[in-house]
This record gives C-alpha cells, structure tokens and sequence, in this order.
C-alpha cells in the first residue's frame, strides 16, 4: 500500500471500547501493541504461554488506568481446536463480540539447514505459525461477525531463504492464509484481513539468532506500533489483503 503509516496520528479515543485479542502478547512486538492499543481505549485480551510475563504486562496496562485486559494464558504450540473453541465461547460470554485479531506470536527455533531440524521442532513451529492462525480465527469468526467493525491482523515475514528452516516455511504459509482469509471474507460483514511486516526490530527472536549485533542497533518495538494500531482501528476500513512493510 502506498500510504505511509509512519506519520498516522490516532486520536486518544481511536480504539476505545474495542476488544481486541493478540497472541505474543507477553513480550516484544505483542506486548509493545497491546500496551498501545490499551492506551487508546481498548479492552486487550493477552495470550501466550508465558503466565508470569502475561501478569506483568496485564499490571503495565493496569498502571496506564486503561481498560481492563484479560489474560488467556495457553501454550500455542500444543492447542488444539476445541482449546480455541473454549476461548472462542468465553469470549462470547463475557463480550459477545471480538472487534480485532493480532495474530503475532512467533519463535524461530535456530538457523539450521532443512535436513537438520528436528521432527518436534518442525511439528511444533508449523503448528505455531499456520494451524494456530487457522484455529484461532475459525473458532472467533463468529465472534468478529458481532463486530461493526472487525479486523484480523497478522506480523508477517519474509524469511523463504536458506536455513530459516520450519520458521520460514510456516511464516510463508502465513501469507497464503493472510491472502485467502481476505479474499474469502472481503464482503462478508467487511471483515478486513492485513499484515504488517515490522522489519529488524530489537526482539528475543532477533537478538537470539544475531548474537553478534549490538541489538540496540535495531529499533525497539515500542516505536513500531503506529501500523498495527492503524489496522486494528477504523481509519482502514475498506482496506484488506494488504502487508504494510515499516
């Protein structure tokens, strides 16, 4: 898309009264997000594994004197479809709706040729970033249909390059989801599908496979979430299939 998300403004309110759920949300990209899109009114619900990172995250939202989050703590790699079928419903009991979908969590798992990686390693990063993705949004589709204005939103990357092993392969999958997720609700109660693709950005992902690089050299993922809110808000109504690059 042509036009340039840096210098998008959102109004103090832009979110407000929005629930919006993002996996990863306990550290990195995830959590940066989450902290913003509470900052602008919106109720986050937070999913990773990681219960004691989640906790902290969900008091740094507390301490914004936001709305409240929740936490839903649960292990990705391991879910299986009636896993998101229970979130699905207790979304549905205590909001009756979902207004947006970060799907954002991801792990690399080291750089290895194909012939190298493990089976369970394989398995678990597939599932993490293709049948997660899948799941999730299956199960909260009729969540987002409740919504007046719903958006599914994935961090993407470009990594079909050597030794990027499962990460890469399962990243580029996401995209094909991405594209015909959008193609198949463009219409459809206008449920807009997007990417952003963040770039090098000074994560645990990053800065555990560039151990050489000072990883201040890379831009902190509080300053990259201006895209994202974009999408997760109504100022990109009408606009789907799209991968924002920063």
């Amino acid at each position: 898309m042509d036009k340039n998300l840096k210098d998008f403004q959102p109004t103090q309110d832009y979110l407000k009264d929005r629930v919006i759920l993002i996996t990863g949300a306990s550290r990195g990209i995830g959590k940066a997000v989450a902290l913003e899109c509470a900052q602008l009114g919106a109720t986050i619900l937070l999913v990773a594994k990681d219960l004691k990172r989640l906790e902290h995250t969900y008091d740094e939202i507390i301490a914004l004197n936001a709305p409240q989050p929740a936490i839903l703590n649960i292990d990705l790699e391991a879910a299986g479809a009636d896993d998101y079928q229970t979130i699905a419903d207790s979304i549905d009991k205590e909001y009756g709706r979902l207004d947006g979908l970060l799907h954002n969590a991801g792990r690399v798992g080291g750089l290895t040729p194909l012939q190298n990686v493990d089976i369970p390693t394989w398995s678990k990063l597939i599932t993490l970033h293709l049948h997660a993705p899948f799941l999730l949004s299956r199960a909260c589709l009729p969540l987002l249909k409740n919504s007046q204005d719903p958006s599914i939103l994935f961090t993407v990357d470009e990594t079909n390059k050597a030794y990027w092993g499962a990460y890469g392969v399962s990243k580029y999958g996401q995209v094909g989801l991405l594209k015909i997720l959008a193609d198949e609700l463009d219409g459809d109660k206008k449920i807009r599908v997007n990417g952003v693709h963040p770039g090098i950005v000074r994560t645990d992902l990053r800065t555990h496979n560039y151990p050489g690089i000072n990883p201040h050299e890379f831009p902190a993922p509080e300053t990259i979430t201006t895209p994202f809110v974009y999408f997760l808000g109504a100022d990109s109504k009408g606009t789907t299939s799209e991968i924002y690059k920063i």
